[in-house]
């Protein structure tokens, strides 16, 4: 690749995903495969499934570790859960919730969407004025994301549940909570989710390739009518293996089962409290960086403000790509882009996983701040005619190139 630049010494993850993975786990993976039909296996995916419940905060969910990614994990939810034709109320705030709902009207489901603008969250006054419509109860599902990664929006889940139980209405609750389930509040016995998807590769700290959803009484009882077409991500084959004791319809990673291991064994050592308040403090240390610099949060209001990503507006002078391509290159430091309709306009601070304080004060913040002066530096001299950096090649009619 042309832009790609060797840097010495470690790259620094402040993407929403894939994140850090601390040395536990990568210890842990590191190990010969093993005959995922010895009684090794079946022995420790047992405990796997049990302690997993614990993440999606339920006593009453039957899990489903599968190897995929999140968009795997969403066909799942999808297809188990309900049939072809069947009206989905399904929220559009971000890239991330524009390709499920891509997924859901490719796989034939009627997607009723409800969309805001990007840095918005869900419209729940829409919702309700929908639900209240619907005496017939031709909805079947809410598709919701959690934590829109895109945007750096939360949606508020506990109120969607009290909308559906003040209209008395039956449909599923199904969320992605990729970038949200071990790092923010998520209460899926409480707030009557019936089916919760999260990825390794985000909160959970390890390598991408396990889709982790989870499903409720309702809907595995909805999965015996469903008619999906579904084969690699059938609940059927998995809990037919379930209650044989051997567990797995085909072989899992081995490697991504230690690991899965060693994250949830990390997590109970800190606690899970702790873990939420942890990310409370790195995201509010992010936002208040953000206001010093003089710079806009792409999250519109307070009440949506995600503790796992902060979107960043950048002046309209600036391409905010240049601005991820820059760090990269200069501090092996890893931002996200702005994506789709926000390209250029937002940059990403992902803070989310195994990171402490330091790691994103002394590191990411302070390394933006740095460039964000260079960049104001330069275009103030810019603007009042000086010569900026390369004189020779340097003209007033150009934008200046402080990040070539």
């Amino acid at each position: 690749m042309a832009d790609y630049v060797y840097g010495p010494g470690r790259t620094h993850l402040f993407v929403p995903g894939p994140v850090n993975i601390p040395d536990p786990v990568i210890r842990a993976m590191n190990r010969q495969n093993e005959d995922y039909r010895s009684p090794a296996v079946p022995a420790l995916t047992k405990i796997l499934l049990e302690d997993v419940k614990k993440i999606f905060k339920t006593t009453s969910g039957t899990p489903f570790i599968i190897p995929t990614t999140g968009t795997g994990a969403w066909e799942s939810a999808l297809t188990n859960t309900l049939s072809p034709g069947d009206r989905i109320v399904s929220f559009l705030i971000g890239q991330f919730s524009l390709l499920w709902i891509d997924q859901q009207q490719r796989l034939g489901f009627n997607v009723d969407v409800v969309e805001s603008d990007w840095g918005r969250g869900a419209d729940l006054d829409v919702l309700e004025a929908k639900l209240r419509q619907d005496t017939a109860h031709t909805i079947k599902a809410i598709a919701i994301v959690h934590n829109e990664t895109a945007t750096g929006v939360t949606n508020n889940l506990a109120t969607v549940r009290k909308l559906l139980d003040a209209y008395r209405h039956p449909a599923l609750v199904l969320v992605d909570g990729v970038s949200s389930i071990c790092a923010l509040d998520f209460r899926m016995d409480e707030w009557g989710v019936d089916v919760a998807l999260t990825g390794s590769q985000k909160a959970l700290s390890m390598p991408t390739g396990l889709g982790i959803v989870c499903a409720s009484p309702k809907a595995l009882e909805a999965s015996k009518t469903a008619k999906s077409v579904r084969v690699f991500f059938d609940w059927k084959d998995y809990l037919k293996f379930y209650k044989m004791g051997t567990y797995w319809p085909y072989t899992p990673s081995i490697q991504l089962l230690y690991g899965l291991r060693a994250a949830l064994d990390l997590l109970e050592e800190e606690g899970l409290d702790n873990v939420i308040k942890r990310h409370t403090r790195l995201g509010t240390a992010t936002r208040l960086a953000v206001e010093a610099w003089g710079l806009k949060n792409c999250t519109q209001k307070e009440e949506w403000f995600s503790n796992t990503v902060t979107a960043v507006v950048v002046p309209s002078y600036i391409d905010s790509g240049e601005i991820v391509k820059h760090a990269w290159k200069r501090y092996n430091l890893s931002l996200g882009l702005g994506l789709n309709k926000i390209a250029g306009k937002v940059f990403r601070i992902g803070h989310l996983g195994n990171l402490n304080e330091p790691a994103v004060s002394h590191y990411a913040i302070r390394c933006l701040e740095v460039m964000l002066k260079e960049e104001r530096q330069a275009f103030a001299a810019f603007r009042s005619g000086f010569k900026v950096l390369d004189s020779r090649s340097q003209k007033p009619s150009e934008r200046p190139a402080c990040f070539s």
